[in-house]
């Protein structure tokens, strides 16, 4: 390799982001990375997930498995690699760690946290069971092992209707979003008992926002993420997971869109349907944005920092994992 410009392996790495970003940028800034983390892969037998709100130079350039909490957790019980780096968040490594606890789980930065994990404890979660006996807890993936442990079953944006309704029962205690549950109480019927805790990016949004945002733009797809308020819900013309989104933004092809959810979901999109236009209300996710190349490459480098779990919360945290994937 002579030049960094003039390397064709260097300017097929840069292909996926060609539309987001100058390649004199992206050599600048992210190929020696990208080149030395392709290589720790190798040599350490490992793979990369990417949730979809990471940075375009990290879903496009370096992961192996994209995609939302659900459809990475379904990819992670297929996982033959000894060492699996999760780009996302803790709960998100600590979910893939449940389900291979015998592989190396390594996250770039320890810190990378979620407001609603944060939100409930569980003692939280008895203190519940013993206010609404007899109700079947429902937790969002986006909660510690040790509330993953204290519940019945796990769901995800994505199948939470179908995880509720599996249970055949009038009534659920679903944590920790507020948000996620009344929205679900709304499309079901069935009574929630919520929690108080929400999403710091996705509460941001207000209906008020979202109509002047139409006025601005004329016509436009708006898709929300269920993280949402329920007003905010109601003024979008579709709602659901980020997979949802990309399947609507795939089968529609609208010519201009925004994604109610975090920025860097309408950049990665942006690569892949050049045709569509992105408005982007951009509201970052801090804690996503932890995660960087640069601390990717570290933790392959010095295998830190490894996601561990207390023996006694393993088994129950996993079970109540599994038994929401179980659900199709």
């Amino acid at each position: 390799m002579q030049g960094i410009a003039t390397s064709p392996s260097r300017a097929a790495l840069y292909s996926p982001v060609a539309s987001l970003m100058a390649r004199q940028d992206w050599d600048r800034l992210f190929a020696d990375d990208i080149e030395a983390i392709l290589e720790l892969k190798r040599k350490h037998n490992a793979v990369i997930l990417a949730h979809n709100y990471q940075t375009p130079e990290i879903f496009h350039c370096v992961s192996d498995i994209r995609g939302d909490s659900l459809a990475l957790a379904r990819e992670a019980q297929n996982l033959e690699q000894d060492v699996i780096i999760m780009a996302g968040v803790h709960f998100m490594a600590e979910t893939v760690k449940l389900l291979n606890p015998t592989k190396t789980v390594l996250i770039p930065d320890e810190l990378a946290g979620c407001s609603l994990a944060e939100g409930i404890t569980a003692e939280n979660v008895r203190t519940l069971r013993e206010r609404h006996p007899g109700v079947p807890v429902v937790t969002y993936v986006n909660s510690s092992a040790a509330v993953k442990a204290e519940t019945d079953v796990c769901c995800t944006s994505g199948n939470a209707r179908r995880v509720v309704e599996s249970l055949g029962v009038p009534e659920v205690i679903m944590i920790p979003d507020e948000f996620l549950a009344r929205n679900i109480e709304r499309e079901t019927g069935i009574k929630m008992h919520t929690w108080s805790a929400r999403c710091e990016v996705h509460e941001r949004f207000t209906p008020q926002e979202i109509r002047q945002y139409r006025r601005m733009h004329g016509p436009l797809h708006i898709i929300a993420h269920p993280e949402c308020s329920p007003d905010v819900v109601a003024e979008a013309d579709h709602a659901g997971s980020t997979a949802s989104m990309m399947d609507y933004i795939a089968q529609h092809k609208p010519e201009k869109v925004m994604l109610i959810t975090e920025c860097s979901m309408s950049d990665n999109l942006a690569a892949m349907h050049p045709q569509t236009d992105f408005i982007r209300p951009c509201n970052l996710c801090p804690h996503m944005k932890r995660i960087t190349l640069k601390n990717i490459r570290q933790a392959l480098e010095t295998m830190s920092t490894e996601v561990t779990i207390p023996a006694d919360l393993q088994e129950p945290a996993r079970r109540s994992v599994e038994r929401m994937l179980a659900i199709k």
